[in-house]
């Protein structure tokens, strides 16, 4: 584990979190638990998005219980890639992960990540959409179709060959991290399209993962507004870098 090894074994993991005052905590408990098994040196980053409910208030107090939790709160609402963003870009980690505060990708899918990075990708993404993956609780079907139409419209638009851009769990090497997300511009749902964009771009190794995957009834994305702005943002990434 020669890169694991270089970076004295250090992890971040990154958690945008928007009104997540139900499960943040829950959350927190799980994957801090894990790691402080497993990692001896790690940080969790939680950065509330302008959250309207107590999901601050929740991970500041779980953080003065644990040297390793930090929050970061944004002003007001700016989208889960402005937080994304925020949260990579104010890590120490020598590799990266964001993981989705609703944990529909367990914390325990972590070490194929790490091995996928180990083995020289710089970018490990996860997938619903492999022969490997492990679908416990599904969408609903309309949902299903939503992500289908959008991997379309994500083919016409950017790139092919990854039929799961937004499953919420994605690791880097920090150099591929910091690089490809002081890039990034798109502040809503579909930054990880323009970051999967821009590793291409840079011709970064990108390695699909298939997890274990657990679907939360209560998704953040709403069907009609966020889909539609997605679909804005999608058609803005190759204008967006096409000097880069």
């Amino acid at each position: 584990m020669v890169y694991w090894r270089k970076m004295e074994k250090s992890l971040s993991v990154i958690i945008p979190a928007y009104n997540e005052e139900a499960r943040v905590g829950r959350t927190l408990r799980h994957i801090n638990s894990y790691l402080s098994e497993r990692y001896p040196k790690f940080e969790i980053i939680v950065v509330d998005d302008g959250s309207a409910d107590g999901t601050a208030e929740v991970a500041a107090d779980f953080s003065k219980g644990s040297a390793n939790v930090r929050l970061i709160k944004n002003d007001t609402n700016r989208g889960k890639g402005y937080s994304v963003r925020k949260g990579v870009l104010a890590s120490s980690g020598g590799v990266v992960v964001f993981s989705d505060a609703d944990e529909s990708v367990p914390i325990s899918e972590l070490p194929k990540f790490i091995d996928a990075i180990e083995k020289g990708a710089d970018v490990a993404i996860a997938s619903r959409e492999l022969s490997t993956s492990d679908i416990i609780k599904k969408q609903a079907a309309w949902r299903r179709t939503m992500g289908r139409v959008f991997n379309l419209f994500v083919r016409m638009a950017a790139f092919g060959g990854i039929p799961d851009t937004q499953c919420g769990f994605k690791c880097f090497k920090r150099d591929a991290a910091l690089d490809l997300f002081r890039e990034q511009r798109l502040e809503g749902f579909a930054f990880d399209v323009e970051i999967l964009y821009l590793a291409r771009l840079k011709r970064y190794r990108v390695e699909q993962i298939g997890v274990q995957w657990i679907n939360s009834p209560n998704s953040r994305v709403g069907p009609i507004r966020d889909s539609m702005d997605m679909l804005r943002e999608l058609f803005r990434i190759r204008r967006l870098h096409r000097d880069s």
